[in-house]
């Protein structure tokens, strides 16, 4: 092949030079090193030629960029990619094939790199440290979870009972409690939960080992929480302190659930009676009235109760100790509530009234108590001559006179 005097760009070649290859239209330049070997006129010629293919390039390259929006959607959830292969992967989600178990736990994932990043669970290396706390995690993500507490910030509330969270995540958790969805049951005692680590806890009690043992008392525990929580006990620090009555706690969880009292709202109804509760618990305890089952019956006096607490606070009455006495009148008594309650005597103040007879009552409990009369009910019943009253205690009156 001949060549003229000056090289043309379709004539460079193999022979002697090795930086810039062209081949017909096609280029392969190696580096911009490569303009300056070549004479002036013919490097700027080529250099033009090259930054104009560039620019042509990242023309062509702008539609591609746009397409390169998430258009590949799941029929399941509508969450969207940008690859078809990442919406393979996440479509192993729904599927519920978990191929990849660890051997040290037997815990599954869709993925195998998820599996992975649990591995390093059992490693024991915390390689995140907190610089606020010392306190160390196994993945950065985890650490950077953790962060969010020390910021303060709590962002997503719950509309229904204003608790407030750090996360997204926490949120909608905190959400399933007042869905009253409780989708995961225990096998032994058929006790519900709403999440599936509430149900693994609960399990430890089945298991009876209680591997963490309190030195101070000997008490022990399932969970090394609750042996941590229960220290607290011993120490006599009360750190939490309530801003609206200034009562102190042992513990934070113990706190908030306090200030539910302050907060007014009542989002646990019972279905039976329309009674609200702040807390899911207090509405459980609550139901256990209408079940009519009193499991829990004094040795002494044969009297049946439905909450444990109840019939431990009724065994001080056999007990004859009455250590809260009132500074005005002298009354003892067995409970200090016993003694607050009384109290309220002495205040004069009548703050419940009946809406149908006008009559005024220190109590709440009197209050209700009353209203039975209007009520026309007379749910207690004599078993020797069938005559009913609307109050339990009218019962016990008339029943001396029939025996």
């Amino acid at each position: 092949m001949h060549c003229p005097s000056v090289p043309s760009p379709h004539c460079l070649s193999a022979a002697g030079s090795s930086k810039p290859v062209v081949r017909g239209a096609k280029m392969m330049i190696n580096s911009t090193t490569a303009f300056h070997s070549l004479p002036l006129f013919v490097s700027l010629s080529l250099q033009d030629q090259h930054g104009a293919r560039r620019q042509r390039s990242q023309e062509a390259d702008k539609p591609h960029r746009r397409k390169r929006e998430k258009t590949y959607s799941c029929d399941e959830c509508g969450k969207s990619f940008t690859r078809p292969e990442s919406l393979k992967r996440h479509q192993l989600i729904h599927s519920g094939v978990k191929a990849h178990s660890c051997e040290l736990c037997g815990k599954s994932f869709t993925q195998s790199a998820y599996l992975k990043t649990h591995q390093l669970i059992h490693s024991g290396v915390k390689a995140y440290s907190c610089e606020l706390c010392g306190k160390s995690f196994t993945l950065t993500q985890t650490l950077k979870q953790h962060q969010l507490i020390h910021s303060g910030v709590k962002g997503y509330s719950c509309e229904l009972c204003g608790k407030s969270f750090n996360r997204a995540g926490s949120l909608k958790t905190h959400q399933l409690i007042h869905s009253g969805v409780k989708a995961y049951s225990c096998e032994l005692c058929e006790k519900s939960f709403t999440h599936a680590e509430s149900l693994k806890t609960h399990q430890l009690i089945h298991s009876g080992v209680k591997a963490y043992s309190c030195e101070l008392c000997g008490q022990s525990f399932t969970q090394a929480g609750s042996l941590k929580a229960h220290q607290h006990v011993h120490s006599g620090v009360k750190p939490y302190t309530c801003d609206e009555c200034g009562k102190s706690f042992t513990q934070v969880g113990s706190l908030k659930r306090h200030q539910l009292i302050h907060s007014a709202v009542k989002a646990y109804s019972c279905d039976f009676c329309g009674q609200a509760f702040h807390r899911p618990e207090s509405l459980k305890r609550h139901q256990l009235i209408h079940s009519g089952v009193k499991k829990y019956s004094c040795e002494l006096c044969g009297k049946s109760f439905t909450l444990y607490q109840n019939f431990k606070r009724h065994q001080l009455i056999h007990s004859g100790v009455k250590e809260y006495s009132c500074d005005l009148c002298g009354k003892s008594f067995t409970h200090a509530g016993s003694l607050k309650t009384h109290q309220l005597i002495h205040s004069g103040v009548k703050a419940y009234s009946c809406e149908l007879c006008g009559k005024s009552f220190t109590q709440a409990g009197s209050l209700k108590t009353h209203q039975l009369i209007h009520s026309t009910v007379k749910a207690y019943s004599c078993d020797q001559c069938d005559k009913a009253f609307t109050q339990s205690i009218h019962l016990q009156r008339h029943q001396p006179k029939t025996t």
